[in-house]
């Protein structure tokens, strides 16, 4: 009763508010509300605990009965994977099952038991130079021959595609002793499903999971395994000193992570710290003003085109979309050479008296942040247009006609109608978009290749902050890009572990702001 009347309570503070102080109460109330959510979550875990712990009981049970109750069919499968489903009528699921267990004990044999076995110490011997003496027109040469014995990052790969392949074998392993036992009750009364039954499942009742067979083999090829290997890397010591296949790496715990965060006067007095904090603010302030100023701006030209008569409609959307057709890495580029310190836009300035000194469009940190914001408008807007002008024309006219009658004015109808509209509509559009642009390499490298520089007052500099040349306008993708492909001391732990923080980043922003948006919360509401 009093949770109740608290709530009450605070519904009514809230409709008091006017709207600056609704939208500080909602920012407020997030960031607020995340510790009891994170208290909701941790308290939650006996209960979710309990029922995984059923689950498994239930799995051993089943394994249990498949023992004891089982027929020689039932019992032989626990080695011959499908035995017990190809002598019960369902052969192709039978044949399958072995046909993968035969595949397993092949890979095991040539790669995958030397890889595991190899993981915890990531290889012996890697380059070897022998020399070899050689008799060449009876004169006697020696020769250098170079063998390549263990190479680390194969290791490490193959090891995760190893364990994958043993928790795959386990899956199928357990699911066709249990088909297999199932199947054994039901020929005890004379029901039988063979393949043709089996079949019209997969096209029919689980035609859901065919379909998503292909996508899922493909999301663990592409995407969890590169993610497994990048936060493997990030706990070694894999960088030039350490190139595989000439030399190996070695595991090396938690430094990379130390490295970064301390502020020890070994890591330059926090300094790389200190460039990570600014770089990562950057980041999330570059994503918020590259998503928003390309959403409101585009959805305002698109409002503008479709205002009832407007003319040359078709003229003013080709001319935007356009842009889109020209490769963007050339327009930027092109746009680089134009604002550079002795480009076009500073000459024609000069030759007109305008300037006396060439304006450093994109090597002064400030200028170059905003130069990038508004130059990335021009690439984005259109975009946005095309998606908002189909949006728009969705939305009834009976709600503006309305509207008018009781007196409202365009902005206030903007602002009730068509903003709230379009915000449920491309929510997860705009997620995308922000997330995106966290990793948006092509517009930052190709206009400003990330500089200016930073400038520091001291000689003890990290190596990955000095050889990768990280500059202010660099974002962590960027940075991380130069600090494993372009930079002379190459460092793939510590570029490991900026990789990891940028994945937390577009996690938390993915899971939180998507979970709370209205599209997710208010779907049935809004229809």
């Amino acid at each position: 009763m009093a949770s109740s009347q608290a709530v009450v309570e605070s519904n009514l503070e809230y409709l008091s508010l006017n709207k600056g102080q609704r939208i500080l109460y909602k920012i407020s109330h997030f960031f607020t509300s995340i510790p009891k959510k994170l208290g909701h979550f941790f308290g939650s875990i006996p209960s979710k605990v309990r029922k995984q712990s059923k689950g498994i009981g239930g799995v051993f049970k089943n394994i249990f009965d498949a023992a004891v109750e089982g027929n020689w069919k039932t019992r032989l499968s626990f080695i011959l994977m499908g035995f017990g489903l190809g002598t019960q009528h369902q052969i192709i699921r039978g044949v399958l099952n072995f046909l993968y267990e035969v595949v397993f004990i092949v890979f095991m044999v040539a790669i995958g038991g030397s890889s595991l076995a190899a993981l915890p110490s990531l290889g012996q011997l890697g380059q070897v130079i022998y020399t070899i003496t050689e008799t060449v027109n009876g004169i006697p040469l020696d020769v250098e021959a170079t063998v390549f014995y263990d190479n680390s990052f194969t290791i490490m790969l193959y090891s995760i595609i190893t364990i994958a392949l043993i928790l795959l074998l386990v899956f199928l392993w357990y699911g066709q002793l249990k088909d297999s036992l199932v199947l054994q009750r039901k020929g005890v009364i004379g029901k039988y499903t063979s393949d043709k039954e089996t079949l019209k499942g997969v096209l029919d009742k689980n035609y859901d999971k065919t379909l998503l067979f292909l996508p899922m083999l493909g999301l663990c090829l592409f995407t969890i395994i590169p993610i497994v290997m990048m936060v493997l890397v990030a706990f070694t010591n894999y960088n030039s000193d350490h190139m595989t296949p000439i030399k190996l790496f070695d595991w090396i715990g938690w430094y990379n992570f130390s490295n970064i965060f301390s502020s020890s006067a070994s890591s330059g007095n926090g300094l790389f710290l200190k460039v990570f904090g600014q770089v990562l603010l950057w980041t999330l302030l570059w994503a918020f003003f590259a998503t928003f100023s390309n959403y409101f701006l585009g959805m305002i030209m698109a409002m503008i085109i479709n205002i009832k008569g407007i003319k040359l409609k078709k003229l003013w959307r080709t001319i935007l979309i356009t842009t889109i057709a020209v490769p963007q890495f050339i327009s930027l580029l092109l746009v680089s050479n134009m604002f550079s310190d002795t480009g076009v836009v500073n000459t024609l300035l000069s030759n007109w008296g305008w300037i006396k000194t060439n304006i450093p469009w994109l090597t002064n940190a400030t200028l170059a942040k905003v130069m990038i914001i508004v130059l990335n408008t021009w690439i984005g807007i259109p975009y946005t247009m095309l998606i908002c002008t189909g949006l728009l024309m969705n939305i009834p006219d009976e709600l503006y006609e309305s509207a008018k009658i009781d007196g409202a004015s365009p902005a206030k109808m903007y602002f009730k109608i068509t903003l709230p509209y379009m915000l449920f509509v491309t929510t997860p559009y705009l997620i995308s978009q922000f997330v995106g642009n966290i990793n948006n390499f092509n517009v930052i490298y190709f206009l400003s290749g990330g500089g200016p520089s930073f400038v520091f007052d001291t000689t003890n500099i990290p190596y990955q902050v000095s050889s990768a040349g990280v500059g202010r306008t660099d974002l962590l993708i960027t940075w991380i890009y130069k600090m494993s492909v372009t930079a002379v001391d190459k460092d793939y732990g510590t570029a490991s572990v900026l990789g990891i923080m940028v994945f937390a980043v577009v996690a938390f922003f993915s899971l939180i702001f998507y979970n709370h948006s209205n599209s997710v919360k208010d779907e049935e509401e809004f229809q």
